[in-house]
């Protein structure tokens, strides 16, 4: 198998990978670079306890027959005090270790010899399982005196409703959606003729500025991105 080098994320996660075997040590870690992770490797339960002690981990890999405390009982101390995921890497009885492994609070199993694909894809599973759940859109948002509501369409000031034209609550609804960030013109332009539209795009915020801005000619809410587009700034 032929492993490409890879450039790595900032945001890459980080996996621990304990094995006593060199070198599945050097395989996986080469391999799992290539897929774009952070890979720390510990040749033993004592190695691994040092790195979890200095650094931060999204997923650890361990195997269970190693010398010393094995993995089993390794995975067991750190569910003790920690939810990172938990892999386990074992040639096993396949029954019998992964019962064992799921009672130590591993996450998944994967017996040896195994497919680098599979295991990839499972670690995959395990991390998108842990992720934190994406917080719910907000329902209405507020910039300056005003709240709009985006499921609604509704501008409010305080307890009056301020008309707004079908276009200018669809622009309201997209620049709203991603607040504080450029939206292009063509993102606000509606279908047609994005030329045609995207000129009518300025026509319409300067319509809709003269109803939420305290000065139109110098807007703080819907502010333009020059060249661009527009940015909705909220309070």
């Amino acid at each position: 198998m032929t492993i490409s080098p890879a450039v790595l994320a900032d945001d890459a996660p980080h996996l621990l990978v304990v094995d006593d075997d060199r070198r599945i040590r050097d395989l996986l870690s080469r391999f799992l670079t290539s897929e774009g992770y952070r890979v720390t490797t510990a040749e033993t339960a004592l190695d691994a306890r040092a790195k979890l002690g200095g650094l931060s981990f999204d997923l650890l890999i361990l195997d269970v027959m190693m010398p010393g405390e094995n993995g089993f009982d390794l995975a067991k101390s750190i569910r003790g005090t920690s939810t990172v995921p938990i892999l386990m890497l074992t040639a096993r009885d396949a029954t019998e270790s992964r019962i064992q492994g799921l009672e130590s609070g591993a996450d998944d199993y994967v017996a040896k010899p195994f497919e680098p694909r599979e295991l990839s894809l499972r670690i995959a599973s395990i991390l998108k399982r842990a992720r934190p759940a994406a917080a719910a859109p907000a329902e209405s948002i507020r910039f300056g005196k005003f709240v709009f509501h985006l499921g609604r369409g509704e501008l409010r000031l305080g307890e009056e409703v301020i008309h707004l034209t079908d276009r200018e609550r669809e622009m309201l609804r997209v620049l709203a959606a991603t607040p504080g960030e450029t939206v292009p013109r063509l993102a606000l332009a509606g279908n047609g003729n994005s030329a045609i539209n995207e000129r009518a795009v300025d026509v319409q915020v300067n319509r809709l500025r003269r109803k939420i801005e305290r000065n139109p000619t110098n807007p703080l809410i819907v502010q333009t991105v020059r060249g661009i587009g527009y940015r909705l700034v909220i309070s």
